[in-house]
């Protein structure tokens, strides 16, 4: 069996495939992605032994200018992305069983490719903000936080079929495909696949209009030793604290730095600072700051005080995984919601806005840090299953066998 995965976007969207990737690997099927061609994921794709097929431009070179992409930019970026995905995906796909695509920037060409190749097509996500919208918009009453989440992603919904539905009628009728009269429920079929652990991210109760398949999240064995370096920090004290945002970009890094190094300071903590694509550095030359590259988050947040990040759902499982407590300071897409979670969930504290400052990041350090937050972040992670991506990689291979998308998990 051969299976095509595709999406772009971050290090969040990308390294979960590459998990369902190996884990395809290890039930004898043979896997390849197509993912944008920044060159840390080309390293990642290169340590797992995956195959990668570049599609789209780098992420890197998108999201972390100094100013954020535009409406406009964002309209030409999904223009291109259907191309890529009717050219890049379509040659790609050929000699392949199935396509399993994530995310609308990937997915909108992908089924498309999956068309014209006449195999099974799978749409994948990592939270239920990538499910498909709700039909009929809802009531604007904004009584509650539910309320006014279902009208954001009602509205996500309308803008997505605005950036994405000419360039993928046209792309259709150039290869001979009739046009999608939905676009949103092209994409997403009627079987959507909800790539997140049910603690964590449960599938909406309520969505009796879709039929969700939780697989549990795809996570990629990571079994690297820490560096040297900070093993030694690690040990020379008290466990400190993780801050770290990602692939989020920053217009100011040396304030962000000052603010997660004085707000841990003012608890008495060292901290791991992780350079990430904020480009994150010293303030000082104190020996309480230990400035990480890209390491195993899955051997460093168990052995760290709290873990203060952006909320993406990769991290955001990984943080949970480890039993350790979080501040999660969101700002953009899903990341709101991902915090809400955690701190519904008592395993730590989702930060009021974007922006810290000393004393908002020390009064969530002070909760995330007490013992009570601990002892509730051990008993979810307890309860978070692990095979979710040999259970996806299994309910492939039953597509591919079947040539029909999968159903149940």
């Amino acid at each position: 069996m051969r299976v095509l995965l595709t999406t772009w976007g971050s290090r969040g969207d990308v390294e979960p495939l590459v998990g369902l990737a190996v884990a395809l690997r290890g039930l004898g099927a043979e896997a390849l992605v197509c993912a944008p061609p920044d060159e840390e994921f080309a390293t990642l794709f290169a340590r797992a032994g995956v195959p990668l097929v570049p599609i789209g431009p780098t992420v890197r070179s998108v999201t972390a200018g100094a100013k954020p992409p535009t409406a406009q930019d964002a309209v030409r970026l999904a223009s291109e992305l259907v191309a890529a995905g009717f050219d890049t995906l379509t040659t790609a796909a050929e000699g392949c069983d199935v396509l399993l695509a994530n995310g609308m920037m990937a997915a909108a060409g992908a089924r498309g490719a999956a068309d014209k190749v006449g195999i099974p097509y799978v749409y994948g996500c990592y939270h239920v903000r990538g499910l498909p919208p709700r039909k009929i918009a809802p009531e604007a009453s904004g009584h509650t936080a539910q309320d006014t989440a279902d009208k954001a992603h009602w509205e996500q919904g309308q803008k997505a079929i605005a950036m994405f539905a000419d360039a993928l009628n046209d792309h259709r009728a150039g290869v001979g495909l009739p046009p999608a009269d939905d676009v949103l429920d092209y994409v997403h079929t009627d079987f959507p696949w909800l790539a997140a652990d049910a603690t964590l991210c449960p599938a909406p109760p309520d969505r009796t209009d879709i039929d969700v398949v939780q697989t549990g999240a795809w996570v990629l064995p990571d079994h690297r030793p820490l560096p040297r370096e900070l093993e030694a920090f690690l040990g020379a004290g008290e466990p400190p604290v993780y801050v770290g945002f990602g692939s989020m970009a920053t217009a100011s890094p040396g304030e962000t730095a000052r603010v997660a190094v004085e707000a841990s300071r003012a608890q008495g903590r060292r901290v791991v600072l992780a350079r990430g694509w904020a480009g994150l550095a010293p303030i000082d030359d104190a020996d309480d700051c230990f400035v990480a590259g890209e390491v195993d988050q899955q051997a460093l947040f168990p052995r760290v005080a709290a873990i203060v990040h952006h909320g993406g759902a990769g991290t955001t499982t990984t943080a949970s995984r480890s039993g350790t407590p979080q501040v999660v300071v969101p700002r953009i897409v899903d990341q709101p919601s991902w915090a809400a979670r955690v701190a519904e969930l008592g395993i730590g504290v989702a930060h009021e806005g974007p922006t810290a400052t000393v004393d908002s990041l020390t009064a969530a350090l002070t909760t995330a840090l007490a013992p009570d937050t601990r002892t509730r972040a051990a008993a979810v992670a307890a309860a978070m299953r692990t095979d979710g991506a040999t259970v996806a990689a299994r309910l492939l291979l039953d597509a591919a066998g079947t040539h029909r998308p999968p159903t149940t998990a």
